[in-house]
């Protein structure tokens, strides 16, 4: 019994000091403040809430970082000084509405303030140190990684069988990219299957965002797609199984996972000018607003607004191929003719300027300079894995393919 019950207080010791960590980052002039104190301390921010008086609340419209020093009636030389020290290492008009802060006064003073700490998102914070030494530093909250695998057949669409399966959907944002290249998900069919080993990073029960992809297997119209990550060249990129970079010179769709509305057809029925016209691009349905990327990479052939084409871009890739996308809300930041692009800009949003029933993307693909079927559009994969690095794949593999659920 009395082992066990010095097993309970050590776990439950270990479970409280690790309820907040923090990185190096910056120079700690009190440490003996910012230590914890007590093994059994509760901690906040990396402080033992028992030594200080702590006032926390949320920036609100119109609560900048001078207000904030204000209202707590901290001395102008002090924030003088502080705000200066803050310019290397946080640019104070990032703070944002609805983040939490929180403001410690020492109990054995608590006409000063010690501390003030904004928390920038669920992992970051920055400290206003009001002490004697006056400084600012970034800290981090200490993050758990959970590593799970997860089995998901498709019946209707990736969002809803995600969540199905007891997955966080997101993480079909995280496989899209990863399998951009090979597969078209605007063509996935009911019986197509995936299954994955994956991080979830976590803070307390948070959850913040997903980590690695460590394997993963997408079974697509009966054919078995690997994910093997392998670190060649400087840059770890994933590969299947046989060594085959799952990156092709064009992705397969220009936007994230909706519906094609129209395919292309030679002699299709206008729906607005009711005649039949040729159809040379796929018609994408997705929200107005939804980002448009790049196929490829390439240089702006032109950026402007047509009377049927609505905003418009033609993205010249190589000597052979080219591509458009029509009826654009608006073009992405530095997006004119003569730009250079890489595969996956955002180059674009998706709107329904021109002759258009709605909002959709008008995608199309020039090869030779004659229009071809985009779902047509088979691009050679990238560098495989080479000859050199093949044993070392092959480790890799063996070691991660079994990890997969069965």
């Amino acid at each position: 019994m009395k082992v066990f019950r010095f097993l309970f207080v050590f776990f439950a010791i270990a479970l409280v000091l690790a309820s907040c960590g923090g990185n190096n980052n910056g120079d700690v002039n009190n440490a003996d403040t910012l230590a914890v104190e007590e093994k059994t301390a509760t901690l906040l921010y990396g402080f033992n809430v028992d030594s200080f008086d702590i006032h926390q609340g949320k920036i609100t419209d119109g609560l900048y970082l001078g207000k904030l020093f204000a209202d707590e009636k901290i001395d102008n030389k002090s924030v003088t000084t502080i705000l200066q020290k803050a310019k290397p290492v946080w640019d104070i008009r990032k703070m944002r509405r609805g983040q939490p802060y929180a403001v410690f006064r020492s109990k054995k003073d608590t006409s000063k303030v010690s501390y003030i700490v904004y928390q920038k998102n669920l992992v970051d914070f920055v400290v206003f140190d009001f002490t004697d030494t006056l400084g600012v530093y970034n800290r981090s909250l200490k993050v758990d990684t959970l590593t799970r695998t997860a089995s998901v057949t498709i019946s209707s669409n990736l969002w809803t069988d995600f969540k199905k399966a007891g997955v966080n959907p997101l993480l079909s944002n995280d496989l899209s990219d990863i399998y951009a290249w090979t597969v078209d998900f605007f063509g996935i069919q009911n019986g197509d299957y995936i299954k994955v080993v994956f991080d979830e990073l976590y803070v307390d029960t948070t959850f913040v965002k997903f980590g690695d992809v460590h394997v993963a297997l997408f079974n697509h119209y009966g054919k078995d797609i690997y994910a093997i990550p392998f670190y060649q060249d400087s840059l770890t990129s994933y590969y299947d199984k046989d060594g085959t970079s799952l990156r092709r010179s064009f992705l397969k769709a220009p936007l994230e996972y909706s519906r094609i509305a129209s395919y292309f057809n030679p002699a299709r029925m206008h729906p607005i000018l009711k005649i039949v016209r040729p159809h040379y691009g796929v018609d994408y349905s997705a929200p107005q607003g939804t980002p448009v990327r790049a196929i490829g990479d390439g240089v702006v052939l032109l950026a402007e607004r047509a009377s049927q084409s609505g905003n418009w871009i033609k993205i010249r890739h190589n000597g052979v191929y080219e591509t458009g996308y029509l009826h654009l809300l608006k073009f992405a930041e530095g997006i004119r003719k003569g730009a250079l692009v890489k595969q996956g800009q955002v180059i674009g949003y998706v709107g329904s300027t021109g002759l258009s029933t709605g909002p959709h993307l008008d995608f199309r693909v020039w090869k030779n300079g004659t229009p071809i079927n985009p779902l047509n559009l088979d691009a050679p994969p990238v560098d495989p894995v080479k000859p050199e690095n093949m044993e070392r794949f092959n480790k890799v593999k063996g070691e991660l393919l079994p990890l997969l659920p069965q």
